[in-house]
C-alpha cells in the first residue's frame, strides 16, 4: 500500500490529544477498550462500527466493538482463518476494502460477511508499541468505498494514539494486580506466622513451598490461606483442606 497520504486536518490534533488524555484516565483495560471503539465510531466518518481483534493462543478474540457486526466478522476470520483483520495482525500493514463484492483476497471471509453483515468496506489498522502487537482496530460499513484516504490516514493516527492508551492501561493493570498480590501474600504470612509461630521467612518458605508443590501460582496460594487459614496438602481438595503442617 502507497505510504503517500494525505494530510489531516489540523483541527484532528486536538481531537487526538483530547482522546489521548481521556483513554489514559479510563478506570481499567477494558474501558479503555471500550472507550476507544466508541471514539472510532465517532470520529470517522462513514464508520457504522468498530471492534477490536486480538489473537489469544489461536483464538480470535473481540474484546471490545460498538456493535454486533464486529463481533460477527471476527467469529467468521476465526473460523475460516482469513480476512482484513487477521492480515493486520499478522502482516502488519493497513488492510482496506472498498467493496467486498469485488474482493478476491478472501474468498471464503467475503463471502460469509456479506451473506451475514451486509458490510461492504472494511479498514483494518494494527495496533502496536514498537515490535509488541496489541491487536487490530477495524472500521466497517455497508457503504461501498466508504473510507477515502483521508479516512484511513486519520484512522492510522488514531489507531497510534489508541496503542499508547491500551499499553498504558495494561502496564497499569499489571502494577495494581502485583501491588495485590503483594498485599496478598503480606497477609498471608502475617496468618502462618500467628496460627503457627514461625517466623516472616519461615512463612514465606512455606507459602513458596507449597506453590512448587501444588504447581500453583504464589498468590493463589496466598489467597487460600487468607480465606481458609490452611494450605492444601498433595491431593486434598479446597473443600478437604487440613491444617497447615509446618514441617
Amino acid at each position: 500500500m502507497s505510504t503517500d497520504v494525505p494530510d489531516v486536518p489540523d483541527s484532528l490534533a486536538q481531537v487526538f490529544s483530547e482522546m489521548a488524555r481521556l483513554l489514559v484516565s479510563e478506570p481499567s483495560a477494558q474501558a479503555v477498550l471500550d472507550r476507544i471503539v466508541l471514539l472510532a465510531t465517532s470520529t470517522i466518518e462513514h464508520c457504522e462500527s468498530a471492534g477490536i481483534t486480538q489473537i489469544v493462543g489461536r483464538k480470535v478474540i473481540s474484546p471490545a466493538s460498538s456493535g454486533r457486526i464486529a463481533v460477527i466478522l471476527d467469529q467468521i476470520q476465526g473460523e475460516v482463518d482469513e480476512g482484513p483483520c487477521l492480515d493486520a495482525l499478522r502482516k502488519h500493514e493497513v488492510f482496506h476494502t472498498g467493496d467486498l463484492a469485488t474482493e478476491s483476497r478472501w474468498p471464503t471471509f467475503v463471502n460469509r460477511a456479506r451473506r451475514e453483515t451486509g458490510v461492504s468496506s472494511i479498514l483494518s489498522v494494527r495496533l502496536y508499541i514498537e515490535a509488541n502487537t496489541l491487536g487490530s482496530l477495524n472500521l466497517y460499513s455497508t457503504q461501498r468505498h466508504a473510507f477515502s484516504p483521508t479516512d484511513i490516514a486519520v484512522a492510522t493516527m488514531f489507531a497510534t494514539h489508541a496503542s499508547i492508551a491500551i499499553s498504558n492501561s495494561a502496564r497499569l493493570a499489571q502494577l495494581a494486580e502485583r501491588a495485590d498480590s503483594r498485599d496478598l501474600i503480606g497477609r498471608a504470612k502475617g496468618i502462618l506466622m500467628a496460627l503457627q509461630h514461625v517466623d516472616e521467612g519461615r512463612a514465606f518458605e512455606m507459602l513458596v513451598e507449597a506453590s512448587q508443590r501444588m504447581n500453583v501460582k504464589l498468590a493463589a496460594i496466598a489467597e487460600e490461606v487468607n480465606r481458609t487459614g490452611q494450605i492444601r496438602r498433595p491431593g486434598q481438595t479446597r473443600s478437604g483442606s487440613e491444617p497447615i503442617d509446618p514441617d
